[in-house]
């Protein structure tokens, strides 16, 4: 390997960030580098992987399905790999959400379900309906699009110019409200400002888009299920679409296949990704309820949904998806799910009162300590120095700013888990020491 890359890695300032760690080989929950450590991956490398690394039955099912057929368009072609896939999709889906577009990634298939929405509305004879409500703390991807609706931030600052307006209303971020109300009066008044903006404009807005009851990169914001059952009420009172952006939350996440279930909640789209080939390959799909399909279909050409991507559906793809929702069937996956849940549950209760620790917050499989800080936020001073914490003690954690959360593959063992929680409450003087003991005068 060359000293000087090539790789212009995500997310990383070369000038700031320590070299990249050259992982050779993983298995389970462990990643092995070049220089023979075992590091647990307590992220499932950016909440991919579902099972575990290198699982045998998926890494099978790719290789068969590459010796056979490694991809054709999808445009005016099918095969046997995609057609599986989505029937055994449906299986775990909402009822009403019967129509599946491929695509090749989480924000793919949220610009996806955006251009649908706003489509669809065109298509019944509706055009003005075009606006785009989103939360605070939201994040949805990073093209264009996506990087629309997600959340002002430093992230896509220089890309202001590009990005389309949006309407934006509360988050039900309860230990920051900034009316201080408790956690049953904040998920209400958090709706209010929805409600008002649905009731004057109704008639411009084509749908929300919200992450069903988990906001992953702002922090692992956990909202209360009424919160999403009250949008889902809210949109269906005034006649708005729900997109569901389940990228994060569904095949398992948050206990449950999908994050709308805890609540009771069908959306009109839903936008899967990460988990869905069970980590070893990208792929996003969007799905969408009939009314919202035959709206697309009619011997008008214009009605036709003009999108699409090379790789729609790729066959080793849906393989690999497959067999990923195979193991749901043939492997305990939800008692790990709820396993890892109790483990969670019980570490954090010891945890927090300690004076650095502002608030927890915990739905299904995701665990999230968000630390005291005069400085809370992504680039806190935290994030670089709790990051080199945990990886010298073969852990990879890697934090939202002030926000250390755990979000590792179902496979872990109670062992394994219970290590990096301990590592976790280890952190929690270091991080003390390095906010100069400021964190009790901070307050979040």
């Amino acid at each position: 390997m060359s000293k000087i890359s090539p790789v212009w890695h995500p997310f990383t300032q070369p000038a700031l960030d320590p070299q990249p760690v050259n992982i050779r080989r993983a298995e389970g929950v462990y990643l092995e580098t070049a220089d023979g450590r075992r590091v647990i991956d307590a992220i499932s490398s950016w909440w991919v992987t579902l099972h575990g690394h290198a699982h045998p039955a998926i890494a099978a099912a790719i290789a068969e399905q590459a010796a056979r057929l490694e991809h054709v368009l999808l445009a005016g072609f099918t095969h046997d790999a995609v057609e599986e896939l989505s029937f055994r999709l449906r299986k775990f889906l909402p009822p009403r959400l019967t129509q599946i577009f491929y695509s090749d990634d989480g924000s793919t298939a949220v610009e996806v379900a955006l251009k649908m929405a706003v489509q669809y509305w065109q298509n019944i004879g509706r055009p003005a309906k075009t606006g785009i409500v989103a939360l605070e703390h939201a994040y949805h991807g990073d093209t264009v699009g996506a990087m629309s609706v997600a959340e002002d931030s430093e992230f896509n600052a220089a890309f202001r110019t590009m990005r389309f307006p949006v309407h934006r209303v509360h988050s039900a971020y309860c230990y920051r409200c900034p009316v201080g109300k408790i956690r049953a009066t904040c998920k209400i008044e958090c709706l209010e400002k929805l409600e008002r903006l649905l009731e004057e404009k109704s008639g411009e807005i084509a749908a929300v888009i919200v992450e069903p009851l988990l906001q992953g990169a702002e922090g692992m914001i956990v909202h209360p299920v009424e919160f999403l059952s009250g949008m889902r009420e809210l949109c269906t009172r005034y006649d708005v679409l729900l997109i569901a952006d389940e990228v994060l939350t569904g095949f398992g996440r948050t206990g449950k296949m999908f994050a709308c279930e805890l609540a009771g909640v069908e959306p009109d789209l839903m936008c899967v990704a990460k988990g869905l080939t069970g980590g070893f390959l990208p792929m996003g799909a969007t799905m969408c309820a009939d009314f919202i399909a035959e709206a697309f279909v009619g011997r008008d050409q214009r009605r036709t949904f003009w999108h699409g991507h090379s790789y729609s559906g790729n066959p080793i793809c849906c393989a690999a998806g497959i067999a990923s929702l195979k193991i749901f069937e043939s492997e305990p996956v939800f008692e790990r799910i709820a396993g890892i849940a109790a483990t969670h549950a019980e570490r954090l209760a010891a945890i927090r009162e300690h004076s650095v620790v502002g608030d927890v917050r915990q739905i299904g499989t995701v665990a999230a300590i968000e630390i005291r800080a005069d400085d809370a936020g992504y680039f806190s001073r935290l994030k670089p120095a709790l990051y080199d914490f945990y990886l010298k003690r073969d852990v990879l954690l890697r934090p939202l700013g002030n926000v250390v959360y755990v979000l590792p593959p179902y496979c872990i063992t109670a062992e394994e888990l219970n290590r990096v929680h301990d590592v976790i409450a280890e952190s929690l003087d270091f991080a003390q020491d390095v906010l100069g003991n400021r964190a009790e005068s901070a307050r979040a």
